[in-house]
């Protein structure tokens, strides 16, 4: 459970044109550039491993569509919550991603990375990357950017050609399923899951 990629695994490192009805008149390179820049300084940067931790936090709080992911990788089943589990389930989705990220940081010391092609998909626009490690070869990362509310937010992240939003989606209905499509005892696993790594 939740073991497979957790969400969003260490974030991949992770001129205005009409890009549809969602992003439109906007620069997600430009915004691409800042995300990717402001973690690579957590990465590289100096400080405790708890220090990193709330600085990735307030970068998941400003620039990641949290709770939007969190209700797509929920699925059909966002539907059959109730209201507290909705917000269980979110609160929980927000810490497991946090922790998820952070605790890949030691493997992307020394991490960099670089821009490429930007191109408009349905209503969104997916960003090129291409993200260097020291002794690892280097990794295709699109971001996939969105407008909501009125402000560019990443939607999602295909790494080396695969969504991590749909595989995580993959593996909740997957959970689900054997367990009687029953969304607390996902909760509740996403608690245990928690719990254990603290």
């Amino acid at each position: 459970m939740l073991k497979r990629r957790e969400i969003l695994p260490a974030i991949g490192l992770v001129p205005a044109l009409l890009w549809g009805r969602r992003a439109r008149a906007a620069d997600p390179a430009g915004f691409v550039r800042q995300v990717g820049d402001q973690l690579v300084g957590v990465i590289n940067g100096p400080g405790s491993m708890t220090d990193k931790r709330g600085q990735i936090r307030q970068i998941i709080d400003r620039f990641v569509d949290v709770d939007g992911i969190g209700r797509f990788c929920l699925g059909r089943f966002w539907r059959l919550a109730t209201p507290a589990q909705q917000h269980d389930y979110l609160t929980l989705f927000h810490q497991v991603l946090v922790t998820s990220i952070s605790g890949h940081l030691g493997e992307y010391k020394g991490v960099r990375y670089t821009l490429g092609r930007v191109a408009p998909h349905d209503d969104t626009v997916w960003v090129d990357t291409t993200i260097f490690r020291p002794n690892n070869p280097e990794a295709k990362v699109q971001w996939v950017i969105a407008t909501i509310n009125g402000s560019l937010k990443i939607e999602d992240l295909v790494v080396e050609g695969t969504s991590l939003r749909l595989t995580q989606r993959s593996d909740y209905a997957s959970f689900l399923q054997h367990n009687g499509d029953n969304v607390q005892a996902l909760i509740d696993a996403m608690q245990r899951t928690l719990t254990k790594g603290s």
